[in-house]
């Protein structure tokens, strides 16, 4: 790619985080997803202020992550197999795709062979799609109620993720939002009462996160609004 092409999609990258900060509510925070995007392109993003980025990928995370700056929040983001844990444990600050005990519970053993406590979020399925992962809202506080997790000394706990169904229907989306967000209410009032760090919602990304934001969304998660569409 040309050097003055380079420049201009970099001066893109910083004024589209700019603008979409701006726009967010206090309290709301940009994780800015970089899969299949250079170590370059988070570079100008990191360049631009921005320090929380998530990787749909292990393998991808892993590699980038001693390229680049110590004090990023690197925050995984998408399905997680148990087997890839150890890979990522070391650095990762927060996982949102908890999707079932059992990978709690591994998550939980690897951060404890690195000394470590990493803060995860559970992450529920409410769209329609059948491609995405995640606890029904039934078997979510089916988990929660069974009081295995508490036992689990190296996670945390921090709240919610969830997407909504990908459609053009604004009310759809807003409503399935707000399951979510329902969710993440009577959780906090039945589970964690007593932990001030379950106050996590991610939801939103780059088409929808304005509605997200509306609902109560405290971390959203944009990619092809930061660096375009995606370089595979």
């Amino acid at each position: 790619m040309p050097e003055k092409e380079i420049q201009q999609k970099m001066t893109k990258i910083s004024d589209r985080i700019k603008r979409i900060t701006e726009s967010l509510p206090e309290g709301v925070r940009l994780v800015a997803v970089s899969k299949f995007h250079p170590v370059e392109s988070i570079r100008e993003a990191y360049n631009a202020g921005q320090r929380l980025f998530g990787e749909n990928h292990v393998q991808e995370m892993a590699e980038k992550q001693p390229q680049l700056p110590d004090d990023i929040e690197w925050h995984m983001i998408g399905h997680l197999q148990s087997n890839k844990i150890k890979y990522m444990i070391s650095f990762v600050k927060m996982i949102h795709s908890v999707d079932s005990l059992q990978l709690l519970s591994e998550i939980n053993k690897q951060a404890a062979k690195v000394n470590r406590t990493v803060d995860c979020l559970l992450q529920l399925h409410v769209a329609k799609e059948e491609t995405k992962f995640g606890f029904t809202p039934e078997e979510c506080h089916e988990m929660l109620e069974a009081n295995e997790w508490r036992q689990l000394q190296n996670v945390r706990i921090c709240g919610v993720m969830g997407m909504a169904t990908n459609t053009d229907d604004t009310e759809e989306v807003r409503n399935e939002f707000k399951e979510i967000h329902n969710f993440f209410n009577e959780a906090k009032t039945k589970y964690f009462a007593d932990a001030p760090w379950f106050k996590e919602l991610s939801m939103g990304m780059s088409e929808d996160y304005p509605v997200a934001v509306e609902c109560g969304s405290t971390m959203v998660r944009v990619g092809t609004g930061i660096f375009g569409p995606r370089q595979y």
